[in-house]
């Protein structure tokens, strides 16, 4: 630990306002130590980090962190500022800031000592004396655990950092040093503190326990700060914690008898957290890291409400070896934390749906687009090859590629449904969800009835999981009762209330659809075009594409909807192809990372993965999105004025033979790629060159004794 910190990486008197400049003033001591060898692409990656979930945490403490294959050793920077920056955290800005650079390949003893140091961030002493400590290097020994003061005069609230942190899994006990955990009074003062034998206890004589798994994207900091919080908790409501930590540094797995004899269970995690299944059929409470960091309080006594209630997880009911338990995956949206706003957990709700749809769209519509190919738009009248397949006959092979295609179409509207539901209410919420799903396909309802569908299903599931139940009737609740009832109310309500409303939607969307032309047209092709290139696989991007795959989801689309499809689609190539072209005609504007990403995304692109740009868009956010947006928007502009269309709902430049016009059809892919090549160029150079980007050594590498230039924030 004596080599990650030292004087010169210290700054008491941080001058910097935001949290980019922060970085980059922290990260330039790095530079100079020699731990980072490439300062723009270094802050890229902690931009990149930052833009998965702000770093900033509650009591004044900011922590950039990231993994970064231009960092060559373990370093901490710290850096206390008297103003004060924000780093995105609820109770205002940061006067602690701590940029945490770990190499890409860290060793398991190097993340176990970072990991200590974000363990120690919680501890009220160890913040309050580096916010008094008045010379840097008394600041960097406080950090690596080593008293400033003379030796007669011991300071209080200092671990060493990386002392014996070894294991990833902790445990707390109920009271204080030299109390027995069953000494404990049930039901004590803290979060939840409860009734006698109701929230404050587990089973007479012994305190409540909770088994609990932090995880975050990274893995290095918030990971272990919420265990160390979720531990405090604990400690200080007088119930037993016990938190496996998934980080960078692997994990060791909790012991399957500490999780059978734990009252409830608690999940912090913002990556899918590993072998779920270990905790299914406790009360269990799933929420984000950050949650777990600020508020562990809320979340114990969230937990042991819900263990007086009854209220246990229905994993279980899914039968051993289920698919979701046996990779401890989550569903894609959780019902989110406490506090968010409806519309934020709506939009993560249908975003689960549509993520478990777009496997279907794609596999089926290259199928059916291919079944075209080989045998023309009269194959979708060709019998059933169960009937007639003749193996030496083209025609039979586009008949079954037509076919297959056909049938994976059919399971947009109940995956849709099914998984939307999933995301509201996990596994109880699929039996409805597709019984809803697969009622919207039977009353012509279409996209628009499996939406509502997956609503009401994961409405009505939750509903149900409320309801206090008797003890005996638990084991049956999830594999009978949920199933029956649930499936029960969605089929009343889509059948006889809501699905005659819908299906006139739906129909009158699709004329609408079919009405469009001229200026509509284009309008409505620039309009896709913006939403495509405005978050780059993000939830607006993916409204774009859902809408326009709805409308190529049924055997025989309209022309317009092919238009849509083909203009969404041409839209989504922009980004990266034009980040490709702008990092080879102007590379001096381009750090060296941000070069080798640009090769990238030269196949990104082609291949209509508009993620490719994503690296620079975290980078230079201000520049490269406006930028794109307006290249998209003149690109689906001219694929709709040209009348191109398209069958196939993925596949970029490789469908190419599949689509209508395909001449004009790349004119208009080119014209915006060129638009905001040039726009990119023309904005990033009316700022100075990147530092270490103009001067290049053999291959095409930063020369190291070239002048650092103009140094410039990563996100303008």
């Amino acid at each position: 630990m004596s080599d990650m910190i030292s004087a010169d990486l210290v700054d008491l008197d941080l001058s910097a306002e935001t949290k980019e400049a922060a970085a980059r003033a922290l990260a330039e001591r790095m530079v100079a130590r020699g731990r980072v060898t490439d300062l723009e692409g270094f802050l890229a990656d902690v931009a990149a980090r930052e833009a998965q979930m702000p770093t900033g945490l509650d009591g004044g403490i900011g922590i950039p962190h990231c993994r970064s294959e231009h960092v060559t050793e373990p370093t901490l920077a710290f850096g206390r500022s008297a103003a004060g920056i924000d780093f995105g955290a609820a109770d205002g800005p940061a006067d602690l800031v701590f940029l945490i650079a770990a190499p890409a390949g860290a060793d398991d003893a190097h993340l176990t000592i970072l990991s200590a140091l974000a363990r120690q961030l919680m501890n009220a002493e160890f913040t309050a004396a580096l916010r008094s400590v008045g010379d840097a290097a008394d600041a960097a020994a406080l950090i690596r655990g080593e008293d400033p003061a003379p030796a007669d005069e011991p300071r209080a609230g200092a671990e060493p950092v990386g002392g014996s942190t070894g294991d990833t899994t902790s445990e707390t006990a109920a009271g204080g040093p030299g109390e027995k955990p069953g000494e404990e009074e049930s039901g004590g003062e803290g979060s939840g503190g409860g009734e006698s034998g109701g929230e404050g206890s587990g089973e007479s004589g012994r305190p409540f326990r909770i088994v609990a798994v932090t995880s975050c994207p990274t893995g290095i900091a918030h990971t272990y700060m919420a265990a160390e919080s979720l531990e405090n908790a604990g400690r200080e409501a007088g119930v037993e914690v016990v938190v496996e930590t998934q980080g960078s540094a692997g994990f060791t797995r909790l012991d399957p008898a500490v999780i059978a004899a734990a009252d409830g269970v608690i999940l912090a995690h913002d990556v899918a957290v590993r072998e779920k299944d270990r905790f299914a059929g406790k009360p269990t409470v799933d929420t984000g890291v950050k949650a777990a960091v600020n508020r562990p309080g809320e979340l114990i006594g969230e937990v042991r409400s819900k263990a007086a209630r009854g209220e246990v997880t229905a994993a279980d009911g899914a039968g051993a070896g289920g698919a979701a338990g046996a990779d401890g995956a989550t569903p894609v949206g959780r019902g989110g934390e406490s506090g968010e706003g409806y519309g934020t957990r709506l939009r993560t709700w249908l975003m689960s749906g549509v993520s478990y749809m777009v496997p279907f769209v794609a596999a089926g519509g290259l199928l059916i687009a291919l079944g075209f190919a080989i045998g023309g738009y009269e194959i979708n009248k060709a019998p059933s090859v169960m009937d007639h397949f003749m193996w030496t006959q083209a025609d039979s092979w586009a008949a079954l590629l037509y076919q297959i295609g056909g049938v994976s179409f059919a399971f947009l509207v109940p995956v849709l449904a099914g998984y939307i539901a999933y995301g509201m209410a996990d596994r109880p919420g699929l039996v409805p969800g597709f019984v809803g799903g697969s009622i919207a396909l039977t009353i012509d309802a279409g996209f628009l009835g499996g939406l509502a569908a997956g609503l009401i299903s994961g409405a009505v599931v939750l509903a149900i999981q409320r309801v206090r139940i008797p003890a005996a009737l638990r084991g049956i609740m999830p594999v009978v009762v949920i199933p029956l009832i649930s499936s029960a109310v969605v089929g009343f309500l889509m059948f006889v209330v809501i699905g005659k409303p819908i299906a006139s939607a739906q129909e009158a969307m699709t004329d609408w659809l079919n009405g469009l032309s001229g200026a509509n047209a284009v309008l409505l092709g620039a309009l896709l075009g913006l939403m495509m290139c405005f978050d780059l696989g993000g939830p607006v991007n993916k409204v774009a594409y859902t809408f326009a795959t709805a409308g190529i989801a049924v055997s025989d689309p309209s022309d317009s909807a092919m238009k849509i499809m083909a203009a969404v689609m041409a839209a989504g190539m922009v980004p990266p192809l034009a980040m490709a072209l702008a990092t080879t005609v102007r590379a001096r504007l381009f750090n060296a990372a941000e070069r080798e990403n640009g090769k990238a995304a030269w196949v990104l692109g082609a291949s209509f993965i508009s993620e490719g740009a994503i690296p620079f868009a975290a980078a230079d956010p201000l520049r490269v999105i406006p930028s794109s947006m307006v290249g998209g928007a003149i690109t689906g502009a001219l694929s709709m004025a040209f009348g191109a269309t398209l069958r196939a709902p993925h596949g970029g430049v490789f469908v190419v033979p599949l689509i209508g016009n395909p001449l004009l059809y790349l004119v208009a892919v080119a014209a915006g790629v060129c638009v905001t090549t040039a726009l990119v160029i023309v904005l990033k150079g009316l700022r100075r060159p990147v530092p270490g980007a103009t001067a290049q050594g053999p291959g095409g590498g930063t020369d190291p004794s070239a002048p650092s230039g103009a140094k410039q924030p990563v996100a303008a």
